[in-house]
């Protein structure tokens, strides 16, 4: 049988008994780094006797060479759990194309619930959120993201993205650019671990905060509020950098055009120009 088992976001004591009891009977445990997932059986007291639970490697570079020989080990009954690093299986970490497999053969598993970055910032946003997007990880080029924000930001849900704290800043200013200045935001950093931290407030005074800051450390949730597109100038600089490209216009003539018509810096207008042509 295959146990999909949430480990810890941070704080070991969220472990739950059920996921205690699933790991230490394990036969193999398919996780995305054994030695993270070795050190979690050694804080847990669980011991690894004769090699057992075994320690597969199972991530994003090896998923699919690696579901034939776990469907095998189902199939000759082998009690296999499927972890992450931290949280939830699945959830924009690897397994879900094996979970799939699993279903498609009608071999037997088992979801356990457990701890999950994206609800517990949701929640601690204090944003409504009857309704919601998790929308995993942004792009990384700022053309791309901003566009991905644009369409996110029309949906009139909550949404929230997982954010590395090198790109924590860029992504913040491309909402001050989509959503304005005085649009919501809330990020969860270090969430359940030691230097936790809540920082709410609107775009433009998280963008200030970050600022201020050296550095920033530990993985990110970004939440922010429900609304319309706005008018910033980043929507329209996208249809009019498009129609003056189509028309031929020399890249220079386009930087000149968008930064009059617009009053957008001729360096967004030509990273907007980039971005098509990487299309």
């Amino acid at each position: 049988m295959l146990t999909v088992c949430p480990t810890p976001i941070g704080n070991l004591a969220d472990i739950s008994e059920r996921q205690r009891e699933a790991l230490a009977n394990a036969d193999v445990i398919a996780c995305e780094d054994t030695r993270v997932t070795g050190k979690l059986l050694e804080l847990l007291g669980i011991g690894r006797v004769d090699g057992r639970p075994r320690l597969w490697r199972f991530d994003d570079h090896n998923e699919h060479a690696q579901i034939d020989g776990v469907l095998a080990a189902l199939r000759d009954g082998t009690n296999v759990v499927l972890v992450s690093d931290a949280g939830m299986p699945c959830i924009a970490d690897p397994g879900f194309r094996l979970l799939r497999a699993v279903r498609s053969e009608g071999l037997p598993y088992d979801v356990l619930p457990g701890a999950n970055a994206a609800l517990v910032a949701l929640v601690a946003s204090g944003l409504p959120i009857e309704r919601f997007i998790f929308a995993g990880f942004l792009p990384p080029k700022t053309v791309a993201r901003r566009q991905e924000i644009e369409k996110l930001n029309r949906s009139e849900m909550t949404w929230c993205v997982y954010e590395a704290p090198h790109r924590l800043l860029d992504t913040l200013q491309d909402l001050v650019a989509v959503c304005g200045p005085e649009h919501s935001v809330f990020v969860g950093r270090e969430l359940t671990k030691l230097h936790q931290e809540y920082i709410g407030g609107t775009t433009e005074q998280i963008v200030g905060d970050i600022q201020a800051r050296d550095k920033v450390r530990g993985e990110c949730v970004v939440v922010v509020a429900a609304g319309e597109a706005s008018e910033a100038a980043s929507v329209s600089l996208d249809a009019l950098v498009r129609a003056l490209n189509t028309a031929g216009c020399s890249p220079q003539q386009i930087k000149s055009v968008a930064s009059t018509v617009l009053g957008v810096t001729k360096a967004d207008a030509y990273a907007m120009l980039q971005g098509l042509k990487d299309l």
